[in-house]
């Protein structure tokens, strides 16, 4: 008699979480998969419940105006998750929504019944409690049975309360770290501007014109022999080509799995805050974090957040390595002030030398994120 194959109900919210999701599945080619995702995890084989974008809003006031869809979509999969009864859910980032649906499955009787029977809750990336609210660590020990973080300094912040939480590293540092890289202090030729408006289609709305302006002053400015490229996800892609056919001079646009050989020969980098700067800070490019969010979720983000920094390689070494331009500093003065300062050599040889410092604190010597999360996924 056969053993029964394995089913895993996995959901990823966001550009990040698919790509990751995409090689956990890869790496346990044995299980059977159902959920919710992108590109990615299609290309891996799901069969997504329902459009990952549908999942893809950060922000007070923006969730609040997407609601409606977001109730939607949680029902949904709360009742494919009765429906399908896999043995273990696997949620990868978008917190919000993984709380969501785990706590109707928890409540309902057919989920009670499926957890009595051995379902398990596990979850990948931690939420940033050392930034905000560490209390909220207690809230995830009573949801998740287990949890992935991706730094050491953020374990002892669950285990407190009792979950079992292993760090990984992280996981866009498979393939970089070690990369090899050419030097991006002297760049001769054809300078690359990248320009990285986000993921999330409230945060590309609002970079958008930001970028559009900067890109019209450095050439207003005579920074003629540059290039611009802008890398895009399939969640935005269409209203960026649609944002950008009628400037005077277009970025070209690049699909978001080239992006790598565009960052490589990058020469500064104007990126959204999130995953996009700790990737940009592996391969050592010079770059300037911006981001620009409704004006309320500034406000309760300022009464709330307890660290200095948004950028993750600012805040593993404890300084201002990459200069972060947030809310109402996103403008384009401080932009082209802060550009003009990476074509100094002095400056751009002395961040390139600051992130280099944060080259061990990224990857695990027990292997990949995805090796390291299927393997503990096989056993549970």
């Amino acid at each position: 008699m056969q053993n029964k194959k394995k089913r895993i109900f996995i959901i990823a919210g966001e550009v990040s979480g698919d790509v990751l999701g995409a090689r956990i599945m890869r790496e346990m080619p044995d299980v059977e998969f159902v959920g919710i995702g992108g590109e990615n995890m299609s290309e891996a084989g799901l069969n997504s419940l329902f459009p990952m974008s549908d999942l893809a809003v950060m922000g007070i006031v923006e969730v609040v105006a997407h609601a409606k869809t977001l109730t939607k979509r949680i029902h949904q999969t709360v009742e494919e998750i009765i429906k399908t009864r896999p043995d273990l859910v696997l949620t990868v980032d978008a917190p919000g929504f993984a709380k969501s649906v785990i706590k109707q499955v928890r409540k309902s009787p057919a989920g009670k019944e499926l957890i009595k029977n051995g379902l398990k809750f596990h979850h990948v990336v931690a939420p940033q409690v050392w930034a905000w609210r560490p209390g909220r660590a207690k809230k995830y020990a009573g949801i998740f049975d287990k949890l992935y973080a991706f730094f050491d300094f953020e374990v002892p912040y669950f285990t407190k309360y009792g979950l079992d939480t292993v760090a990984v590293g992280h996981p866009i540092s498979d393939g970089l770290l070690g990369k090899k890289r050419k030097s991006k202090t002297d760049v001769s030729g054809e300078k690359i501007i990248t320009l990285v408006p986000g993921s999330r289609m409230s945060e590309v709305k609002r970079l958008m014109p930001i970028f559009k302006e900067v890109v019209h002053q450095l050439i207003a400015n005579g920074y003629r022999g540059y290039k611009f490229v802008m890398p895009t996800v399939e969640t935005t892609v269409d209203y960026v080509r649609d944002y950008v056919k009628n400037w005077d001079v277009k970025p070209e646009l690049v699909v978001s799995a080239e992006r790598y050989n565009v960052y490589e020969k990058t020469y500064i980098a104007i990126a959204a805050s999130g995953t996009v700067s700790a990737e940009l800070a592996m391969l050592h490019i010079p770059t300037i974090v911006v981001y620009k969010m409704n004006p309320v979720t500034v406000w309760i983000g300022h009464l709330l957040i307890n660290v200095e920094w948004v950028s993750l390689v600012n805040i593993l070494l404890n300084k201002s390595v990459y200069p972060e331009l947030l809310g109402g500093n996103a403008t384009v003065d401080n932009i082209m002030n802060e550009f003009q300062q990476l074509t100094i050599p002095s400056v751009r040889e002395k961040m390139i030398s600051q992130l280099k410092q944060a080259d061990n604190m990224w990857r695990r010597e027990s292997g990949s994120p995805a090796v390291i999360i299927a393997n503990s996924l096989r056993s549970a």
